[in-house]
């Protein structure tokens, strides 16, 4: 994979879905009966994805899609503001929330200008949440709804917010991990919170997967064979299977198949801690 990114585990097919950013592919596996993975191609790159009530509800450069990931037929939800005249900031990273809504950010696309923002799916509406972003990152929602969890990559911070489950809106808000004052090496990238309210969080340029407590405290992190880790989701039966989704963007060819020839892969690690039942967007 060259960019890939957002697995979510869908419980009632037992199966993994995921993609690659970059070569606008959706991936679907199932890991007790497909040797190999099923792929969509989209046409176009897209950020991340989510469970729907049918199928799989994508974010792509243009807008978000409902998608049926057998056919590859999709249907076009609401067109992406930050995209216009086959230019701007595309979709990435995105989740969505106990309720049924679907959350998305942008990227910048030079990835240092402050041009994105992150948003709420209400039917066909589009709203935007928090704006000023460089690159929307590492979207969560603690086990029993009172926070959400949300980066803005290159500040290397992770940030808590108060949430109205009811009204889908952000609150107070406070810096709540710093890699710095940790330590880690790498930027915050896609996240996932277990049944304890662990905040699992990838690293991408920092070659590891880090832990951290409901209190932000770091508990632990797991070195991988390749520097660029995207994201993680809990799968398997029990949950408590933490995949991880990798990249080779970034990496001259030397690199990619001499000292990292692992990068791009999905890697799997056993987790101490069932991960939450991945929502469906419904609404």
């Amino acid at each position: 994979m060259s960019l890939g990114e957002s697995p979510v585990w869908d419980a009632a097919s037992e199966s993994l879905h995921w993609v690659d950013i970059n070569r606008g592919l959706v991936y679907s596996w199932r890991p007790d009966s497909d040797d190999t993975p099923h792929s969509v191609v989209l046409g176009e790159p897209l950020g991340c994805l989510a469970l729907g009530d049918a199928g799989l509800v994508v974010a792509a450069r243009s807008g978000i899609y409902r998608l049926n990931p057998g056919s590859g037929e999709k249907t076009l939800i609401v067109a992406n503001p930050e995209w216009l005249d086959e230019s701007g900031n595309r979709f990435n990273d995105g989740r969505c929330d106990p309720a049924g809504r679907f959350w998305v950010g942008t990227i910048d696309a030079t990835e240092a200008t402050l041009s994105a923002s992150l948003y709420r799916l209400d039917g066909e509406c589009l709203t935007s949440v928090k704006g000023a972003l460089a690159i929307s990152n590492g979207l969560a929602f603690s086990p029993d709804g009172r926070f959400v969890y949300h980066s803005d990559s290159p500040t290397r911070q992770v940030w808590r917010y108060a949430f109205d489950a009811e009204r889908g809106t952000l609150e107070a808000g406070e810096p709540w991990i710093d890699l710095a004052r940790h330590g880690l090496p790498g930027v915050p990238d896609g996240a996932a919170v277990d049944s304890q309210g662990d905040y699992w969080c990838a690293l991408y340029g920092g070659g590891r997967i880090a832990r951290f407590n409901r209190h932000g405290a770091f508990l632990e992190s797991h070195a991988l064979p390749c520097p660029h880790p995207t994201m993680v989701a809990f799968g398997g039966t029990d949950r408590k299977t933490l995949y991880i989704t990798t990249a080779t963007q970034h990496l001259s060819d030397d690199e990619k198949h001499h000292q990292w020839p692992s990068a791009g892969s999905l890697f799997a690690m056993p987790a101490p801690n069932p991960g939450l039942v991945e929502p469906r967007v419904t609404r």
